[in-house]
């Protein structure tokens, strides 16, 4: 398991390891759509097998983001004294803008993952 989360992690080919996915290096924080190869460099598979095939990483995204958004709730809610100030929402929303590249990339990459073919 551990494994996996690195190879997702390092934008590794579900296949072969060896490739990329996406043609930045790294999944972490860039400011910009994410470009994916079409197909994995070193073993030329194709990643989105079908029109549509991401669309439900799009629900794995949303889950994330929620999860996020919970999350520096309940970490900024200790820095104010009322249970839920209005000041906390600027704060989710710029940590959730922060995160969204990361999210369209690693949900992908788990898209991916969770549906690659075992068979090959």
């Amino acid at each position: 398991m551990s494994n996996t989360l690195t190879h997702i992690l390092n934008n590794d080919c579900p296949h072969c390891h060896q490739g990329k996915v996406f043609k930045e290096k790294s999944i972490f924080f860039k400011f910009s759509f994410p470009k994916m190869n079409e197909y994995c460099t070193h073993c030329h598979n194709k990643f989105q097998k079908e029109p549509g095939y991401f669309f439900g990483a799009m629900y794995m995204n949303y889950g994330l983001t929620v999860a996020q958004a919970i999350t520096t709730y309940c970490i900024a809610q200790f820095f104010f004294k009322e249970t839920f100030d209005l000041r906390i929402i600027p704060i989710i929303m710029i940590v959730i803008v922060m995160l969204s590249t990361f999210n369209i990339r690693f949900s992908r990459l788990l898209w991916l993952y969770l549906f690659k073919n075992y068979s090959k």
